[in-house]
């Protein structure tokens, strides 16, 4: 009777663990849009940093993205089974906002090129009569606004990406839900933040 109550349960465990891998598998197909983004973003932002402290640097934001994992898949959590309509209306926000920054950071490159030959000779005297002290202090303040900003876009599409698949696995009860959910952020975080370490260093195998 206790064996034939073990393979029961087993028989569960494993039918749980089946439709885990099977709902991460199609929950991280329907995210792999916002997934190249975000993979881009970030390895755009995280350009300009000096060759020693690009992996420290990477580090530090991947830190980041757990951190804001641990906060948005709990939230969204509770979001689908208390306010499940709130998913659809914060992905309109968020689609709405990742436009914005794209169409902001489009006009902001267009102005720093048409000011980038006047400012030129002004920032060349400007740094020559800068002390050691100052450039590296500079260094660390320029270093810790890219790894803020990085994880603050990071929240974002985090958040994106977490409520998308969420709207996958809506049927599900909620430890299988959970399951996925934690899955599909640490696996996308690794998967993400791997690859801009390889970006990155593109040039160092080069």
């Amino acid at each position: 009777m206790a064996f034939a109550s073990l393979f029961t349960l087993l028989d569960d465990v494993t039918t749980v663990l089946d439709d885990v891998a099977a709902m991460t598998k199609v929950a991280a197909k329907k995210t792999a849009g916002i997934v190249g983004d975000d993979l881009a973003v970030n390895a755009n932002q995280l350009t300009g940093i000096s060759a020693k402290r690009e992996l420290p640097v990477i580090w530090e934001v991947t830190k980041g993205s757990f951190k804001n994992k641990a906060v948005i898949i709990p939230a969204a959590l509770l979001i689908s089974y208390f306010f499940p309509i709130l998913i659809t209306i914060l992905l309109m926000i968020g689609g709405a906002y990742l436009s914005f920054e794209g169409m902001e950071k489009v006009i902001h490159h267009i102005k720093e090129r048409r000011e980038a030959h006047q400012l030129k000779p002004n920032v060349e005297n400007h740094s020559l009569g800068k002390s050691h002290t100052e450039t590296a202090v500079d260094s660390t303040n320029d270093e810790r606004t890219k790894i803020n900003g990085a994880i603050r876009t990071d929240f974002i599409l985090s958040a994106e990406i977490i409520i998308i698949a969420m709207g996958v696995v809506a049927t599900m009860s909620i430890l299988p839900k959970t399951m996925v959910m934690i899955a599909i952020g640490v696996g996308i975080t690794v998967l993400v933040y791997g690859f801009v370490s390889l970006i990155i260093k593109l040039d160092d195998m080069g």
